[in-house]
This record gives structure tokens, sequence and C-alpha cells, in this order.
């Protein structure tokens, strides 16, 4: 069937085969291009899944829409305290080692957030 939504924070290279395993009536939420390289996606890709693609601009949104993202903030905060939904947390550091989180995003091995607490 392939995933309802994709995420996609890399774009490049791997922007038209993650659409193409998209299922049916599926969502592509192009977030941005950490590749580099902003893809030249086939526009019979969509025709052809019946898939969106949408532009997924949090800056934007939250200038355009301020009630509007309150009230997903809100929604997203109730399914974070109902433990549906639960970051990945790679490391944490402590602010005096702020370089050290910077490097580990750096080398491009983390999977998941790095935090920098403060305190």
């Amino acid at each position: 069937k392939g995933p309802d939504v994709i995420y996609d924070a890399i774009g490049g290279d791997y922007a038209e085969p993650a659409f193409r395993s998209i299922a049916w009536d599926g969502r592509y939420l192009v977030v941005g291009f950490a590749a580099g390289d902003i893809p030249r996606m086939p526009l019979n890709l969509p025709l052809l899944k019946g898939a969106d693609i949408v532009g997924v601009f949090w800056g934007s949104w939250i200038d355009a829409d301020p009630a509007g993202f309150a009230r997903h903030l809100d929604e997203l905060k109730a399914l974070y305290e109902g433990g549906k939904v639960r970051p990945r947390i790679y490391a944490r550091f402590p602010l005096e080692k702020g370089g050290e989180a910077i490097a580990q995003l750096g080398d491009r091995k983390v999977l998941g957030k790095v935090v920098v607490t403060i305190g």
C-alpha cells in the first residue's frame, strides 16, 4: 500500500522515489531541502497516485493563521500528554556542551532530536 503521509525534509534525489512509494490519496509534505537540491517532481505522479503535494512552511503559517496555529499546537500538546506521540531523543547536552551537540548534528549520525538543556 505505501505510506499515507510522507514528511520530506531532505528533498534532493530522495524525493521522487519517496513519492512513488506513497499510497493512493496520500499526502507528501514538502518541509525542506537538507540534501541541498530542490527536486523536480514529475507532475504525472500526483495524478497517478491521487496524492497531494503540500508545502509546509511553518514560519509563514504562524503569521498567516495564528489562531489555527494555536489550535493545532493545543492538539499536538494533548497528543503528547496522552502518550500518543513521543519525539525520539537521540542525546541531551547541558548548555555548556552545546558545541558537542552541534558537532553531533554536523556528523549526520543523529537519529531523532538533539536537546540542549539550560540549568
